[in-house]
């Protein structure tokens, strides 16, 4: 893969020294990460599975292969999710990531954006995709929105879908106009804050004499 990245980079040079009046086509940024991998592949695809069935499908505008090939290291990354019965699910993107063979493990970074078919939207700036489990999960700060709702926290553990999501601490949100401020629950080692649904006040029952 390298020696013909660079048999088309030598071709380019007199084509620059002949045609110099000319405009050339932009020429895309060289990665440090080239240099050093044992392979590149670019238009990069990956079939996730679980125990033969098909959990999510990952594109990447550019792989670049790090230790025996069991470290990808991904760049305009594009992953759809699939529920058991192989409907599609949900979308993530980010900018870059890194996918381990041997966990079975996906590291989203940098402006991820996680979006499920009924219309929930998640951002945040570093992700991790369990494929065993088919769990996302994060320790960084994230906005989760929804029709008429809207979370936001630091840390969850969810389904790709985000119909189950815990938020670990920070819980606040609003949902159909009321509003939630952060909460702390005392709760002992690291049991995740659940968000506590708004509760109405009871009518007043008191009889007449």
């Amino acid at each position: 893969m390298r020696p013909a990245f660079m048999f088309a980079l030598l071709c380019a040079i007199p084509a620059v020294a002949c045609g110099s009046n000319k405009k050339q086509p932009p020429v895309a940024a060289h990665s440090p990460l080239a240099d050093s991998a044992d392979q590149v592949m670019y238009g990069a695809r990956f079939n996730l599975t679980d125990e033969g069935v098909s959990r999510a499908h990952l594109v990447s505008d550019t792989a670049y292969f790090f230790d025996d090939n069991t470290r990808i290291e991904l760049e305009k990354v594009n992953i759809v999710f699939f529920t058991i019965t192989g409907l599609k699910d949900a979308v993530l993107t980010s900018r870059v990531g890194t996918y381990n063979s041997r966990t079975n493990n996906m590291i989203a970074r940098k402006n991820v954006v996680v979006v499920s078919e009924d219309g929930r939207r998640l951002t945040t700036e570093e992700l991790i995709y369990n494929q065993q489990r088919n769990q996302i999960s994060s320790d960084s700060a994230f906005v989760m929105t929804e029709p008429n709702r809207r979370l936001e926290g630091v840390g969850f553990r969810s389904d790709p879908n985000m119909k189950n999501i815990q938020i670990l601490k920070g819980a606040s949100g609003f949902a159909r106009g009321v509003s939630t401020q952060p909460t702390v629950l005392p709760a002992p080692g690291n049991v995740p804050t659940v968000l506590p649904a708004p509760r109405s006040a009871p009518a007043s029952t008191t009889p007449r004499r």
